[in-house]
């Protein structure tokens, strides 16, 4: 049965995809063969013959080939500025070759570069060595850091630490470390971006990076180089979430620099995704740093670019060591980055002003801090619909489980960050976290709260099918542990219409449905059919955003119009 918008309002599609099963994401209706869209929005749902009542000779028409159409998949945790200046990096993780062939190779290839940054080192990399002398002796003679792939620690050869200052250390804030070796003499391990800012300024990554390490605009203001160059990162970035099927992301660290070129890139008609863009507030900062917030909120609510975010750290991370944790064991936990009653400060005073909140938190210390925090807000200010945030949830007390139901919490959750589930291997995590607590690490579906999914793109691969294949096969750690897995319609759901909700956006996007936003992803087979193990095999073939192709796989089947 065709379904269309309003008689009065129906006219020609600009572009009608037929041949497909449509997954709608919609309870009301779930499936479809076919689909027409004209301008930003879903004109009509039904078969391929209610289509062709649609289509004129100006009509692009699609062969989906038997493929899954879906919405556009929504990334809920990601980092665009550092993604687009990283592609280009040599990625440890996409390479074949041993390590010293690879880097070597990557230097020879890149004589220009002040500082060579290489992605995706394991932290059992420097197991028994210090890191400084192991990178010394794969390239001695050029300044060369390792980034780990979580993005919280760096391993620095001597070149570096000479070059920024830091052979023999410096003062940190709270929760960062500079480590030094017994001669006084700094390891190479540079622990939380703290320690490792001016690294990543000498590499050319200084404003890409200034959103997640200060939260601050550029000082001084870009030239209109710098400025070209910084718009073309995030542009490269969109360009390759796209190609994934993404037609929303979440960027989860930002400042009014980042929107600013977004914004610019929107102009020009070269932005293929849509983005909402937090401010990113740090610990120095005084609840008077919310205006900039409330400001943001302010002046960017379009269904492109949107802000009213404000995303805080409340802890680093389990395999460094700095991840926040109640059993207070100084060997694998470090303290809270906000302490309980300052954060809840600063929630009452967000919340307050309308503001969602999102905080990262992994240990069971943090979760429980930021939970806390929420409830003094509710306290403080009443109930609203306000879908607080809580990212990534790696440890949590099972006593704190039931609060975020009751809370009304979203959990944003990674499922590539699951330690055997795709890249990231089992340890240290699994050791570091200890066997009697694997039933309290990486929970989803014993959660109980709404689900967004993201990557923590460029921390895993931002491809949404090896994510959806790693929660659907991730493997319990032992015979206590619950089966954390949600089934594949509801990891759909938290690539598309859960985290649609969860960004206040699931009137108009995350589901294939009449007057909602034209996003839409079409994979090149049938996904509900697919193998678990196999469907990070499967390919984006077409996605679209807005009604307008922003990726094309070159095989694609089209009826381009006479």
């Amino acid at each position: 049965m065709l379904k269309t918008m309003t008689t009065g309002s129906v006219g020609f599609a600009d572009i009608v995809i037929v041949n497909v099963r449509a997954v709608t994401m919609d309870p009301a209706s779930l499936t479809s063969q076919a689909i027409a869209l004209r301008g930003e929005i879903i004109l009509a749902i039904g078969s391929a013959m209610d289509m062709a009542k649609l289509t004129d000779e100006q009509t692009l028409t699609i062969d989906g080939a038997g493929g899954t159409l879906l919405p556009g998949f929504i990334e809920s945790h990601c980092h665009l500025f550092l993604g687009g200046a990283e592609i280009g990096n040599l990625d440890l993780t996409k390479s074949e070759q041993d390590i010293f062939t690879a880097v070597r190779r990557y230097a020879a290839d890149t004589p220009d570069r002040q500082i060579l940054v290489v992605q995706g080192a394991e932290y059992g990399l420097f197991s028994g060595v210090v890191p400084r002398d192991y990178l010394d002796q794969i390239l001695p003679d050029r300044a060369l850091v390792m980034m780990s792939a979580d993005h919280h620690t760096v391993w620095a050869n001597t070149a570096v630490l000479r070059d920024c200052g830091i052979l023999y250390g410096k003062i940190t804030a709270d929760g960062s470390k500079i480590v030094i070796g017994a001669d006084g003499i700094a390891t190479g391990e540079l622990r939380e971006p703290g320690t490792f800012d001016a690294v990543l300024d000498r590499a050319g990554q200084k404003r890409a990076v200034l959103g997640l390490v200060t939260g601050g605009e550029p000082d001084p203001a870009p030239t209109p180089a710098e400025r070209d160059a910084d718009r073309e990162m995030l542009r490269r970035a969109a360009l390759h979430l796209a190609a994934h099927g993404i037609t929303s992301a979440v960027n989860m660290d930002g400042n009014l620099y980042t929107l600013q070129l977004l914004a610019e890139l929107l102009e020009r008609g070269a932005l293929p995704i849509r983005a909402q863009v937090a401010f990113h507030f740090k610990p120095q900062m005084e609840l008077a740093a919310l205006d900039k917030a409330s400001a943001m909120l302010r002046d960017w609510q379009g269904d492109w670019l949107r802000s009213g975010l404000v995303k805080l750290f409340m802890d680093g991370v389990l395999d460094s060591r700095t991840a926040a944790r109640l059993d207070d064991d100084p060997q694998r936990s470090a303290a809270l980055l906000f302490a309980p009653d300052r954060f809840a400060e600063i929630a009452i005073a967000a919340d307050r002003r309308g503001l969602q909140i999102a905080v990262h938190a992994i240990g069971d210390g943090a979760v429980r801090a930021t939970i806390d925090g929420y409830a003094a807000a509710r306290a403080a200010n009443g109930s609203r619909d306000s879908r607080h945030r809580i990212e990534h949830i790696e440890l949590i007390d099972p006593a704190d489980v039931p609060r975020l139901a009751t809370l009304g919490i979203v959990a944003s959750l990674q499922p590539a960050h699951v330690p055997g589930a795709m890249d990231f291997p089992l340890e240290p995590v699994a050791g570091i976290i200890g066997q009697a607590r694997w039933a309290d690490a990486f929970r989803c579906a014993t959660l109980d709260a709404p689900l967004a999914f993201g990557s923590d793109w460029p921390v895993a691969d931002a491809s949404v099918l090896r994510g959806i294949q790693a929660h659907l096969t991730r493997a319990g750690w032992g015979p206590d542990c619950a089966d954390e897995r949600v089934g594949l319609a509801a990891a759909l759901d938290a690539y598309t219409r859960g985290g649609a909700w969860a960004s206040h956006c699931g009137d108009r996007r995350g589901m294939l449905k009449l007057g909602y936003l034209a996003d839409l992803t079409l994979l090149d087979g049938d996904i509900t059919t697919t193998p678990y193990a196999e469907i990070g095999k499967l390919h984006v073939v077409l996605t679209i955003c807005g009604g307008r192709i922003t990726y094309r796989k070159s095989d694609a089947t089209m009826q381009t119009p006479q």
